[in-house]
């Protein structure tokens, strides 16, 4: 994974390529820009768990409670985009990573897979970055699974820079559960970030 540093105020980055005609089937329309709300608050879990391995890397597991949470931040940059009621994708940002305060932090980025190669993703990361830089942010941060190579190029699409890479190390315990099973004893409780430079799947 990568933590990708970049300047939201610097000048725009290239745009995507226009994209093909949809389909027959596929979703049509103009999609909506929208702050988070509550509303959309299981359509964006629903939405996260489809598109990601949650037990590929147990970090990238997100509970109710992780994602509310960024509705009571004091600087949220937190979008979806709509097809009419349906969230065709979500980005949660916020202002601060790790111990920098000026640094936003884009966390989570998804889009439904009926609404990809649409721009859908570029769109939710410029509203991200944007409101970030409103809110005092110098540059913005995110993290790219190595082997998510798609998610890589579109955040060089859109101005991001691979800084450093970061490997997880990770001890097998007799202890543990079986692969996949994603928590320890098989309990309910909700998962814990191992870092908060959360390895997102963006798309």
């Amino acid at each position: 994974m990568a933590d990708t540093p970049t300047d939201p105020t610097a000048s725009p980055a290239p745009q995507d390529p226009p994209a093909p005609a949809p389909p027959p089937g596929s979703p049509v329309g103009e999609l909506t820009l929208c702050p988070l709300g509550f509303e959309h608050l299981a359509a964006v879990l629903d939405l996260g768990h489809r598109v990601y391995d949650t037990d590929a890397m147990p970090y990238t597991g997100w509970s109710l409670s992780a994602v509310a949470g960024h509705l009571d931040a004091p600087d949220p940059a937190c979008f979806v985009l709509l097809d009419g009621d349906r969230v065709a994708g979500f980005v949660l940002g916020s202002l601060s990573f790790e111990q920098r305060a000026d640094w936003g932090y884009l966390e989570w980025i998804a889009v439904d897979p009926d609404y990809q190669g649409r721009g859908v993703a570029s769109r939710l990361v410029r509203e991200c970055c944007a409101r970030l830089a409103e809110a005092g942010a110098v540059c913005v941060v995110t993290d790219v699974e190595r082997r998510n190579t798609a998610s890589a190029e579109l955040m060089r699409r859109n101005g991001f820079a691979e800084e450093a890479s970061v490997s997880l190390f990770v001890r097998p315990l007799a202890e543990a559960p079986a692969a996949g099973t994603g928590r320890a004893g098989g309990g309910s409780g909700p998962r814990r970030h191992l870092t908060r430079a959360a390895a997102e799947r963006v798309r």
